[in-house]
């Protein structure tokens, strides 16, 4: 348990303040089995629906914390040595956790129902030592929003290829695709930009993967280093053009922006790659009539999008291992998983882990179907290797070039390949 503490950093002891406060209210509730997750208001409001029933079957009560805020309240919680007993998370931190000696191992035969999940499921959240340090309970790939009121209305045909894409991008942004007399206040793309927590990378991983490029390339916990060969200098010429060519295709502060989200929901922007979580906000606005969900375009590299996953995790300090067991056999059985995806609220399971689901006809939405098939050509970032800093220096990097519109490509590239090598052979996971 906390095997390496130093990993967890100044930054915890910075903390303890609010780990003292955390501690304070939580111990109001020491007989519930304390959940966190990463949540907004809307997916919170399903999770509690989730963990109702979840008490009604079992008995076992649940004192549940969603906040968007979460690495900073988890972080204060470690410094305290009291660590929320089931975590729900992304997959990005589970190896930072995992090493930190935050979360348990878990062995996947023990949990009732483990055969009802994939194997690709199973090793997603498999580390580079074989051990297995959490239970999935979420996935989907990244798919393409598209605002299909305005390409009808312009006459183009469903993107098949990136240079459909650029088009139509080029179409709306040049040609009032929403036919308000108003030019230049209409964008090609929405685009997450922002590098907090590395979130850029994320975005840019579909579109790298896509043209033929990568980050790195391998797996079982080592790497090649790849972002500089002369595939990956011509993805990012092409990423780069959406931004720096005539049109910029991008919304304004493209590069700063925390969400896209709005910039496709209020009429602003036409292409949005992003996950389906998307859908309950955008059937509200732009509407469920105003927009389509499509398999990635394909470039020269192929059709792959990012792979996003949520998985269960069992805090290091708990007292409660039977009772994290039955949550996590719980959220991975058919009912949970359907109320994950049905319940009032969003939907916190977006496709099901348990193989024995069927997403669209349980949404009654074959627009999940779409989901399902692009998740079949979808890749997973590393996640058996603390990934988190290579994240965040990516982000930062194209930020930067993105932003200055570079010409030296070639030579950012370079110098990012040796940090990223540097940071994988500290880890001992450079191939």
């Amino acid at each position: 348990m906390f095997e390496n503490p130093n990993k967890a950093g100044n930054a915890i002891r910075g903390l303890a303040f609010l780990a003292a406060a955390l501690c304070s209210s939580t111990a109001m509730a020491q007989d519930a089995l304390e959940v966190w997750s990463r949540s907004g208001p809307q997916a919170a409001e399903t999770y509690k629906a989730v963990f109702a029933a979840f008490t009604e079957k079992t008995g076992i009560p649940v004192e549940y914390l969603a906040t968007v805020e979460f690495e900073t309240q988890l972080q204060a919680r470690a410094a305290a040595r009291d660590l929320p007993d089931v975590l729900i998370y992304d997959q990005a931190s589970m190896a930072s956790y995992a090493n930190a000696g935050m979360i348990l191992p878990v062995v996947p035969e023990d949990l009732a129902g483990h055969d009802q999940l994939s194997e690709a499921s199973w090793d997603s959240v498999r580390m580079a030592d074989g051990g297995y340090y959490g239970v999935p309970f979420s996935q989907h790939a990244q798919v393409t929003f598209i605002r299909s009121d305005w390409r009808e209305k312009l006459g183009f045909d469903v993107p098949q290829t990136h240079d459909d894409l650029s088009a139509l991008a080029t179409a709306f942004a040049t040609q009032d695709p929403d036919g308000n007399g108003v030019d230049g206040d209409t964008y090609g793309m929405a685009v997450p930009g922002t590098t907090d927590r590395g979130f850029f990378t994320w975005w840019l991983s579909s579109y790298m993967m896509q043209r033929g490029g990568s980050f790195v390339t391998g797996g079982e916990g080592k790497y090649t280093v790849t972002v500089n060969t002369p595939d990956s200098v011509a993805a990012v010429e092409w990423i780069q053009n959406l931004f720096c060519g005539t049109p910029s295709l991008v919304q304004p502060g493209a590069l700063t922006n925390a969400s896209a989200t709005p910039f496709f929901a209020e009429n602003h922007a036409g292409i949005y790659q992003t996950g389906p979580y998307a859908i309950a906000n955008f059937d509200k606005a732009p509407g469920k009539d105003k927009y389509e969900i499509i398999i990635a375009p394909a470039g020269p590299g192929g059709k792959t999008t990012l792979t996003e996953r949520t998985s269960i995790y069992f805090g290091a300090t708990s007292s409660k291992p039977d009772q994290q067991k039955a949550l996590a056999e719980f959220l991975i059985s058919p009912e949970a998983q359907s109320l994950g995806m049905t319940a009032p609220g969003q939907p916190v399971v977006r496709l099901p882990v348990n193989t024995t689901l069927n997403a669209a006809e349980i949404y009654g939405d074959d627009r999940w179907a779409v989901v399902a098939d692009q998740l079949t050509d979808s890749q997973l970032m590393p996640s058996d290797v603390d990934f988190t800093t290579a994240r965040l220096d990516i982000a930062e990097t194209f930020q930067s070039m993105f932003s200055q519109c570079t010409s030296d490509i070639q030579g950012q590239l370079d110098g990012l390949a040796g940090r990223i090598s540097d940071e994988l052979s500290q880890q001992n996971a450079l191939q």
